[in-house]
C-alpha cells in the first residue's frame, strides 16, 4: 500500500448495527426469477435526486427509432427515462436504448447531453460504453452497450458475493474511476445499482462495469453544473456533494467506499427510513466497518473507514484504496460467491458470460469478426450452390460457364449479402426468361421475390429456404419448420418458414415430384406454360404458408430450455399439432391436392421436435422476447 500506514477507524455513530447473520447474507434474491413490476417510477432516497420520470408517449414495442434501432423489450424505468432492449438493424447487434422524452422546447435534455459528452472521453472495459446520442421530434436516445448481468445491488440482496468478490469488484471499479478521473470526469453517482457484474470475478478486466454517467461532472469548464447544484443519490453522496459544493475526485472515492461497505456489512449506514433521516446522517462520522465485520482484516477496514472521512482532503486516493483492496483480496473468504457455479446459476450469472441469442453463435461462441466471416462464407456458398443447380437443371445448357457464374455469385453474396443476392436472383430470372420465354421464369420469380420482404434484414439467410425442398426429397419436409424456429425473432421465424414452404411448393411444380402434398392437381403441366404462371400457381398454398409460419414462430415458446422434461413435453405437443394441422389441410384441400396426406408429416415433425430440444440444450433458438439477465444503463436488469 505504498508504505502508507492505515488510519484509525471512525467511531461514534447513532446508526443501528444491521443484522449480518449467515442466513441473512446468503438469502436468495426473492425476485431473481421475475421482473420487478412494482418498481417506483419517481425518485426515492435511493434514486437520482431532482429528476422525474416521464411517460414513453407513443414509443412502444417493435418501433424503429433513428432509422436503425428496433425497440424489442422494455428493461426498466428510472428517474431519467425508459431503457429498452433494442436491435441495431445496421450492425446486427443488440443494444440498450435509453429514451428521454423532450421537455417543452428544450433542444437537448441537459442530462442526455452531459452523458454523451462524458462518454466521448471514456473508453475502458470497466465502463459501459455509449455508442450514440440521437434525437427526433419525440425524444432523445442514448444508445449504449447491452450488458448481460446483475447489478451489485441485486447480488448483495441475494447474498451472492463473497468477501473476496467484493474486494475484486472494488479493484475493478478503482481502475474504471481512475480512467475517468484521468480524463477529468467525476462520476458523482457511484452506487451498487450502477455497478453491473457480468461474469466470474476471475475473468479479469470488465467483469464489473460502472454505468450511468448521466450526472457526471467535467472538471474543466462544465457549464451544466454550478456550485449549489445537488445531483446524485442521497444515500451515497459525499457530504460536500450534498451541500452543493464543487466536488473533486474524492467524492467518488467516498461513494465507492460506501458501496463496498454496504456489500461487506449488508446495509448502508447512511440510509435512513426517509430522505430527511438520510440527509441528517450526511457528514457524520460512520461506524467502523470493523464494528460490523470483525472477521475482515484490520487494515482493509481502516482504509475503507478513511475513504469515508467527512473531510475530502483526508480521504485516501483511488490508488491507495486499490492497493488495499488488491492486497486483502487473496486472504478473504471466497465461499458461496460468484466463483461458485451454484451461486452464479442461482442469480442468473454464468461463469463464462452467455451472450444474448443474436450475439452468440453455436454453443455460445461469440459473434465476433470470425463468426461474421463464417456466416458470410456460408451464405455465399449456399447462393453459389443454388445458382449452379438452377443453371444446370431449369433451362438449356448455358452458353457460359455455370461454375464461373456460381463462383461469382458466391463471392458477391459473401461480400454484399443482400445486394449480391438480389443481383444474382435478377440475373438468373432474366436468363431464364430470355432462354425459355415461358412461365418458368415467372414461377421462379414468384419464389425469389418474397424472400427479401419476409426477411428484410437477414440477407445471410435468404438462401436458407432451399433446405425445405431438400428435406422434402427425403420425406422430411416439415422438419424445416423447426429449423426456421431457431431464428432469433418472431418475424424472422415466421418469414423463414413461409419462404421455405413457398420454395418447396415451387420445387414441386418445377420438378413434378411430391415433396409434401405434391403439385396441385389442377396445375397445368410445365410443358404447357405459356407467357404466364397463373395456372401453375393457382393452388391452396396460403393455408400451409400460414401454418408453417405460425408453428415456427411458436416453437421457442413451447421449448424454452428450462428443463429437459418440459422441453420434451413442449416439443411433443408442437409435433402433434404440426401433424394434425397438415392432416387438416389435406382434408380441407381435397381434390386440389395430388396426395391425400402430407408426405413425411410424422417423421418430419418428430425430427423437428428433436432438433428443437437439442438446439435449446446448447443455447440456440431463444424466443425473441426471452433473454439472459440484462443490466442496462440507468435501469435495473430484468430476468
Amino acid at each position: 500500500m505504498g508504505g502508507s500506514d492505515p488510519p484509525g477507524p471512525n467511531t461514534g455513530s447513532e446508526v443501528e448495527r444491521p443484522t449480518t447473520t449467515e442466513e441473512e447474507r446468503t438469502a436468495r434474491l426473492a425476485d431473481a426469477g421475475e421482473p420487478d413490476r412494482t418498481r417506483r417510477r419517481f425518485p426515492g432516497p435511493d434514486q437520482t435526486a431532482a429528476l422525474g420520470d416521464r411517460p414513453t408517449g407513443s414509443l412502444g414495442h417493435d418501433r424503429l427509432v433513428l432509422d436503425r434501432y428496433r425497440l424489442e423489450r422494455r428493461l426498466g424505468a428510472g428517474g431519467f427515462g425508459v431503457v429498452w432492449l433494442a436491435f441495431d438493424e445496421k450492425l446486427e447487434r443488440e443494444v440498450a436504448v435509453k429514451v428521454i422524452q423532450r421537455e417543452g422546447d428544450e433542444p437537448v435534455p441537459v442530462r442526455a447531453a452531459r452523458e454523451a459528452r462524458v462518454a466521448a472521453r471514456l473508453n475502458h472495459p470497466g465502463i459501459v460504453s455509449l455508442y450514440e446520442l440521437g434525437e427526433d421530434e419525440d425524444a432523445m436516445y442514448l444508445v449504449s452497450e447491452l450488458v448481460p448481468g446483475r447489478t451489485l445491488a441485486e447480488l448483495i440482496r441475494a447474498g451472492a458475493v463473497s468477501d473476496a468478490d467484493v474486494a475484486r469488484i472494488g479493484v475493478a471499479l478503482c481502475d474504471a474511476l481512475a480512467h475517468a478521473h484521468d480524463r477529468k470526469v467525476i462520476h458523482r453517482d457511484v452506487k451498487p445499482q450502477n455497478v453491473i457484474v457480468v461474469a466470474d470475478p476471475a475473468a479479469g478486466a470488465g467483469f464489473a462495469k460502472l454505468a450511468d454517467f448521466g450526472v457526471a461532472h467535467l472538471a474543466v469548464a462544465d457549464p451544466l453544473t454550478r456550485t449549489g447544484d445537488v445531483v446524485g443519490t442521497l444515500a451515497y453522496m459525499a457530504p460536500e456533494q450534498a451541500e452543493g459544493a464543487r466536488v473533486s475526485t474524492s467524492a467518488d472515492v467516498y461513494a465507492l467506499a460506501l458501496t463496498l461497505y454496504e456489500a461487506w456489512a449488508g446495509a448502508n449506514p447512511v440510509r435512513g427510513p426517509s430522505p430527511a433521516a438520510t440527509a441528517r446522517r450526511l457528514g457524520r462520522a460512520l461506524p467502523s466497518l470493523a464494528a460490523y465485520r470483525r472477521d475482515l482484516p484490520y487494515e482493509l477496514c481502516a482504509w475503507v473507514d478513511a475513504a469515508l472521512d467527512p473531510v475530502p482532503e483526508r480521504r485516501p486516493s483511488l490508488e491507495v484504496l486499490r492497493d488495499a483492496l488488491a492486497s486483502a483480496a487473496p486472504g478473504l473468504a471466497d465461499a458461496r460467491g460468484l466463483s461458485d457455479p451454484t451461486t452464479s446459476e442461482r442469480v442468473g450469472l454464468q461463469r463464462t458470460v452467455r451472450l444474448p441469442s443474436r450475439l452468440a453463435g453455436p454453443a455460445g461462441l461469440p459473434r465476433g469478426r470470425a463468426w461474421d466471416v463464417a456466416t458470410r462464407a456460408a451464405a455465399g456458398l449456399a447462393a453459389g450452390g443454388l445458382m449452379l443447380a438452377g443453371l444446370e437443371s431449369l433451362g438449356p445448357h448455358p452458353r457460359f460457364s455455370p461454375a464461373a457464374a456460381a463462383a461469382t455469385t458466391a463471392i458477391l453474396v459473401a461480400l454484399l449479402p443482400r445486394i449480391g443476392w438480389l443481383v444474382a436472383a435478377a440475373g438468373f430470372v432474366g436468363w431464364l426468361g430470355w432462354e425459355l420465354r415461358d412461365g418458368t421464369a415467372l414461377v421462379v420469380a414468384a419464389a425469389l421475390l418474397p424472400v427479401p420482404v419476409l426477411l428484410p434484414r437477414a440477407g445471410k439467410l435468404w438462401s436458407v429456404p432451399v433446405l425445405a425442398p431438400l428435406l422434402g426429397t427425403v420425406g422430411l419436409g416439415p422438419a424445416f419448420v423447426a429449423l426456421a424456429g431457431l431464428a432469433t425473432t418472431t418475424a424472422r421465424r415466421a418469414g423463414l418458414a413461409a419462404a421455405g414452404f413457398l420454395w418447396l411448393a415451387v420445387a414441386e411444380l418445377l420438378g413434378s415430384h411430391a415433396l409434401l402434398f405434391g403439385a396441385p392437381a389442377d396445375a397445368v403441366a410445365r410443358s404447357s406454360w405459356a407467357g404466364s404462371a397463373g395456372d401453375a400457381v393457382s393452388s391452396p398454398t396460403a393455408a400451409t404458408i400460414a401454418l408453417w409460419a405460425v408453428f415456427a414462430a411458436a416453437l421457442p415458446f413451447l421449448v424454452r430450455g428450462r428443463t429437459i422434461a418440459l422441453d420434451i413435453a413442449g416439443a411433443a405437443a408442437w409435433a402433434a399439432g404440426l401433424v394434425a394441422a397438415h392432416h387438416g389441410i389435406a382434408q380441407l384441400a381435397g381434390h386440389h391436392l395430388t396426395r391425400s396426406d402430407a408426405r413425411g408429416a410424422v417423421a418430419g415433425a418428430i425430427l423437428g421436435a428433436l432438433t428443437a430440444v437439442g438446439a435449446r440444450a446448447i443455447g440456440l433458438g431463444r424466443a425473441g422476447g426471452e433473454h439472459p439477465p440484462v443490466a442496462a444503463r440507468g435501469a435495473p436488469p430484468v430476468p
